[in-house]
């Protein structure tokens, strides 16, 4: 079995999981931190309507060769498109800082 298949077919049973799981698969970083600041943001509007179960605002710093050649905008373009289908379920932000290998 590829790494690819047996890492979309695992179960991931947290919005951290799955992201991590995907950002990895994708981006292959040298570098990957996630960290879960939806308490902070419980009190929003958006939250509250989302049920405030968490889960929804992320901090996300990544390296990768990926970014590489890519301005600031097409690389969260590319984040944001990898995390299209948890943005659908419930993810509402995303604050990123992304590095290239090679170029900052």
């Amino acid at each position: 079995m590829s790494e690819t298949a047996s890492c979309s077919s695992a179960p991931h049973s947290t919005r951290r999981e799955r992201i991590e799981a995907i950002l990895r698969q994708e981006l292959s970083p040298t570098t990957l931190e996630i960290q879960d600041d939806s308490a902070r943001h419980a009190h929003h509007a958006g939250a509250k309507a989302l049920g405030g179960g968490g889960e929804t605002h992320f901090n996300v710093a990544i390296t990768s060769a990926r970014f590489d050649g890519l301005n600031r905008v097409a690389r969260h373009r590319l984040v944001n498109g990898l995390l299209s289908e948890e943005f659908s379920s419930g993810l509402h932000a995303l604050s990123l800082v992304l590095h290239g290998e090679k170029t900052p």
